[in-house]
């Protein structure tokens, strides 16, 4: 990223005169802008002339430039900024021709139902990780005698993209929590 150090000014501003004025001129590759006055208008501009701009240096360590990547835990949460505890069962299912799939995540005795009374209600079902946030609102509750006891949440993907960035998390996700893939 370039960064602008200093712009200097060649001369003080000068008034236009409503007459003629020739286009803008290019200094180094960088225009000399002009306002101009019309006769139709009100404006009275002044110009601007920007001298040689001069850039500072750019110095370069030894080691070579590396992107920054942040990291972050890979988590699934319920209600944004709260964090699901408890680790779900997930059943894939994945079309012949891999153009679609969907995942389907049961979380029994989830640690949302300890904190949304508090915290604020279920707004959908969202798994972070480094690359970002994939969200469904496809996500269900089951009762058992008026108590909550099992969320199920579907995340639908419809591409081989999706498919392949939805892998991605779950590989980052099970690492973090020690889950394991078993094919049926």
């Amino acid at each position: 990223m370039a960064t602008l150090h200093s712009l200097a000014v060649l001369s003080s501003p000068t008034p236009t005169s409503r007459s003629f004025q020739p286009p803008p001129r290019s200094i180094s590759g960088l225009a000399s802008w002009a306002v101009y006055g019309s006769a139709n208008s009100l404006f009275n501009g002044q110009s601007f002339h920007v001298a040689h701009l001069r850039f500072a240096p750019v110095r370069r360590s030894s080691q070579a430039s590396r992107p920054i990547i942040m990291m972050v835990k890979p988590t699934i949460q319920f209600i944004q900024g709260t964090d699901e505890q408890t680790i779900p069962d997930v059943r894939l299912t994945k079309s012949k021709d891999g153009t679609n799939g969907v995942a389907i995540f049961t979380f029994d005795q989830p640690s949302v139902f300890d904190s949304s009374g508090e915290v604020g209600e279920i707004t959908g079902f969202y798994m972070i990780d480094e690359e970002g946030i994939l969200q469904s609102v496809d996500v269900s509750a089951k009762f058992i005698n008026g108590k909550p006891s099992q969320i199920e949440a579907r995340y639908v993907m419809r591409s081989p993209r999706e498919w392949d960035r939805f892998m991605r998390f779950m590989e980052r996700y099970s690492n973090e929590n020690g889950l394991k893939f078993i094919k049926k």
